[in-house]
């Protein structure tokens, strides 16, 4: 019997490798013994077969004895008187038993012998049979075995890849995750930043409104101040001009009349606050100055506006205007006195002098 080692004994080495079978002791020497069985088996088969198809040796014996023919019936004579009968003596049998005996003995020594080689073989067959079914058993459970560690090592691969295969969707959904934080950073960034800007542009406007209404307060301020003051003006010349009218009116008294100083624009003749006389042409030389510095891009209907002017006589630089008689538009009454003061110095007349003081009645072009 092989010697073998169960798989589940304790001293059993488990590896990555197959497992490979032990090495059976006595192999080599049941082959050769069951190599010579077969061999004598074949030599007693040989030779039982060799008896059985030889002829045996019959045994020789003389009869002295006249057999009849009797096939043919002859008349039977008168027998002789008998002679004595020779008998011979028959041979002595013994040779024959011995044969016999030695044949059986053989016969039977050759029916052991083949039944011990059959006995023989059949134990060997069967000792065969039993090796090879152990061995087949041995096999099955190596391959059970092989199979059990391979389905083992399948089972932990498709863990491993299941893991391998959760960790990456883990993976993935962080990643994701934090790109959808990242987004969302990025947004609310932008929106702080836009919320920064409109706040600022918001304050920035909200600036703009303040300061723009501080300047048109200011500038409502310093227009009624120099409209106040401009009226102050136009009240002391009107005063002024009046009192000198007056003083020319009573140094003429005596002389006769002469035609008083009517507004520039509208008859261009007249006397100035100086006494100077004006050419007829004057007005309209004041009017060509003038009328090209006026910028205005607002409505015309209805707007007329009286312009005080004070000049020096001798060289008709501007000392002085202001807005007589308002056209009820004070943005347009401002770009008139704005034309009147761009047009420093005013032309001088015929006689290389200007009247001191005038008004000029202004109109936007197509009024």
């Amino acid at each position: 019997m092989m010697n073998r080692q169960p798989s589940g004994h304790p001293g059993a080495r488990t590896s990555a490798r197959p497992t490979r079978p032990p090495r059976e002791r006595g192999t080599w020497k049941a082959f050769a013994l069951a190599a010579l069985m077969h061999v004598l088996l074949g030599i007693l088969l040989y030779h039982g077969v060799n008896w059985q198809n030889n002829t045996p040796a019959g045994a020789e014996a003389e009869l002295w004895t006249e057999i009849p023919d009797l096939s043919v019936p002859t008349p039977r004579p008168v027998p002789p008187p008998a002679p004595p009968i020779k008998v011979q003596p028959a041979p002595p049998p013994a040779r024959d038993e011995e044969a016999d005996i030695a044949l059986q003995e053989k016969k039977r020594k050759q029916q052991e012998a083949a039944a011990r080689a059959a006995q023989l073989a059949e134990q060997q067959r069967a000792q065969q049979q039993a090796d090879q079914e152990a061995e087949a058993k041995r096999q099955q459970q190596l391959a059970a075995q092989q199979a059990a560690q391979q389905a083992a090592l399948a089972a932990q691969k498709a863990t491993q890849d299941k893991q391998k295969q959760a960790d990456k969707q883990k993976q993935l959904a962080q990643q994701k995750l934090d790109q959808q934080k990242t987004q969302q950073a990025k947004e609310k960034e932008a929106d702080a930043a836009k919320a920064a800007e409109q706040q600022k542009e918001a304050e920035t406007k909200a600036q703009e409104q303040a300061d723009a209404k501080a300047k048109a307060q200011a500038d409502a301020k310093a227009k009624a101040k120099a409209q106040t003051q401009a009226d102050a003006q136009a009240k002391a010349k009107l005063d002024k001009e009046r009192n000198a009218r007056l003083a020319a009116l009573q140094g003429q008294a005596g002389g006769g009349t002469s035609e008083s100083g009517d507004g520039l624009a509208k008859s261009g003749t007249g006397h100035g606050a100086g006494g100077t006389a004006t050419s007829a042409g004057y007005a309209e030389k004041v009017q060509r100055r003038v009328r090209p510095n006026i910028v205005w891009a607002g409505e015309t209907a209805g707007l007329e506006t009286v312009v005080a002017v004070r000049i020096s006589p001798s060289t008709g630089t501007l000392l002085s205007s202001s807005i007589q008689r308002s056209s009820g538009n004070d943005q347009w009454d401002q770009a008139a006195l704005r034309a009147v003061q761009r047009s420093d110095p005013m032309p001088l007349d015929t006689n290389g002098q200007a009247p001191g003081t005038f008004t000029i009645t202004l109109r936007p072009a197509g009024g």
